[in-house]
């Protein structure tokens, strides 16, 4: 049996000043979005320009910060929030969602298409393979934060989460750094060094996601403002079988709709 070192969440003091180990992580997702995506725009130069990943970055990274909040009080705390409004604005007690992250995301992208006149799935398929890589990093602070921690179980790797109890847990956080980022990195990179038709690389996102996902909640303790939900699943599992069926479906358009990428800029 293990147990969690239990770090301490503050990674430096500056003053009266701190810098959490989440937060560097968001700046490690970010990094780890850009660096990879410049070895893709280095595979194909005639359609991507670093300018045109920075920019999109920006969007980004907006509508993460935005619809990642927004997601957690709309799909999580809505009651509470709805009683004291004024602490949506509170993003240092915590509370972000990657399903409102993700929608953020979308239509900031959207906005960036719309901007440089270009097909959107254009985008998100180019952009699809680098995400993966980022939700590590974020798994890998909420491991650090021992936060989001499993279920007990009685598995050999069990870890005992002081901060919570003195019951062993499935260390849930790194199962997702291993499926959502890792596995699912490898398989969107592996997907998409092949012509692929517009839209198909975004909805192998989706389907990825939304499995490893769903599969990885049911080792996850349900928050506990929540619980379990009808026939037995989580909020997290709610929320990630719709992708799966998107996914699914916008595969299906896209190689109904047949043609591949063309050399265009975004």
């Amino acid at each position: 049996m293990l147990v969690h070192p239990q770090f301490d969440p503050i990674a430096v003091h500056l003053g009266p000043l701190s810098i959490r180990w989440y937060g560097l992580m968001y700046l490690v997702a970010f990094g780890l979005v850009w660096w990879v995506g410049t070895r893709r725009i280095a595979q194909r130069p005639d359609v991507w320009t670093r300018k045109d990943l920075e920019d999109a970055l920006f969007y980004g990274i907006v509508g993460t910060i935005l619809g990642g909040r927004l997601g957690y009080v709309l799909f999580y705390k809505l009651s509470d929030y709805l009683t004291e409004p004024w602490k949506i604005f509170y993003v240092w007690e915590g509370g972000m969602s990657f399903h409102g992250g993700m929608l953020g995301v979308i239509f900031a992208l959207w906005l960036f298409a719309r901007s440089r006149r270009q097909e959107w799935f254009a985008i998100t398929d180019f952009i699809a393979p680098l995400v993966p890589l980022g939700l590590a990093a974020g798994r890998l602070g909420n491991f650090i934060n021992a936060e989001l921690w499993g279920r007990p179980t009685d598995v050999p790797w069990a870890m005992v989460f002081p901060n919570v109890d003195t019951l062993p847990r499935h260390p849930s956080q790194l199962y997702e750094f291993a499926l959502e980022g890792v596995a699912l990195f490898l398989l969107l990179w592996w997907y998409s060094m092949k012509p692929r038709p517009r839209g198909a690389v975004s909805g192998m996102f989706l389907i990825g996601y939304g499995c490893f996902r769903f599969i990885v909640e049911f080792t996850r303790e349900p928050d506990s403002y929540l619980g379990v939900l009808a026939l037995g699943l989580t909020m997290g599992q709610w929320l990630s079988a719709p992708m799966v069926a998107v996914g699914i479906g916008l595969i299906m358009w896209a190689y109904r709709k047949g043609g591949t990428h063309r050399k265009e800029r975004p």
